[in-house]
């Protein structure tokens, strides 16, 4: 050793992780009713009795106010002078958040297609092949799991950017529908061939029936979703 200590300028600099930054409480409260409401635990016209809901989330009532508030904003939920909050999703709202995946997904596919690096088409390859042995297996949280990777492998390999922090904003609908989607096991097994397929075109660069695949795909995964919550 040199006996030099660094300043705090050269950690800094040297920095290669961030420090883990915890979502803070109404975060978290906004994400579980979120996910309540678009996966039909919650379902339309309930009325979201505060304090009940507090009890059951183990907290107060402030941070659930603001998380209230956020849903309201997002149209899922309504605000009522002296009467309360009710969900409000709705599968017409269902329907617009999958046309706007569709749009968005079907995009980022054409794009990876087109510029994916070929080392991205070796991690699309691995993650179906672990999605063929889930299946069988009948894991399901581990097949929700690999399905979110498969399409972020697809994200990332796009390269976009820009179309990506757009897709980012409906995660936690996705991540809900998914849970959903995939608690039936016919669903599961049609999704997986879709998937393949998707891949298969990727990997091809057939931007054409990369971009249609993965549009019809999320189409009819709406629809199973809106089929099984409405």
């Amino acid at each position: 050793m040199d006996g030099h200590v660094a300043d705090d300028g050269e950690q800094r600099s040297e920095r290669v992780l961030e420090p883990i930054r915890m979502r803070s409480l109404r975060e978290h409260i906004h994400d579980e009713l979120r996910q309540a409401i678009i996966s039909g635990r919650l379902k339309t016209g309930t009325k979201m009795n505060e304090r009940q809901l507090a009890a059951d989330l183990g907290t107060s009532t402030s941070p659930l106010k603001e998380a209230l508030r956020q849903l309201e904003a997002e149209g899922l939920v309504r605000t009522e002078p002296r009467r309360g909050s009710y969900v409000t999703f709705s599968a017409r709202q269902a329907e617009e958040m999958t046309l706007a995946r569709a749009a968005l997904e079907s995009i980022i596919a054409r794009q990876a297609a087109k510029h994916a690096p070929e080392a991205a088409f070796a991690r699309l390859r691995a993650v179906v092949e672990k999605m063929r042995v889930v299946l069988e297996s009948g894991n399901v949280e581990q097949l929700i799991a690999l399905n979110e990777e498969f399409h972020d492998g697809i994200h990332e390999a796009s390269g976009c950017d820009y179309l990506r922090r757009l897709q980012n904003a409906q995660r936690t609908y996705d991540h809900a529908a998914r849970v959903t989607v995939l608690s039936r096991e016919e669903v599961r097994r049609v999704s997986f061939h879709e998937h393949e397929a998707i891949m298969e075109a990727i990997v091809a660069r057939n931007e054409d029936e990369a971009e249609r695949l993965m549009r019809q795909h999320i189409v009819d995964a709406g629809k199973t979703h809106i089929e099984l919550v409405f």
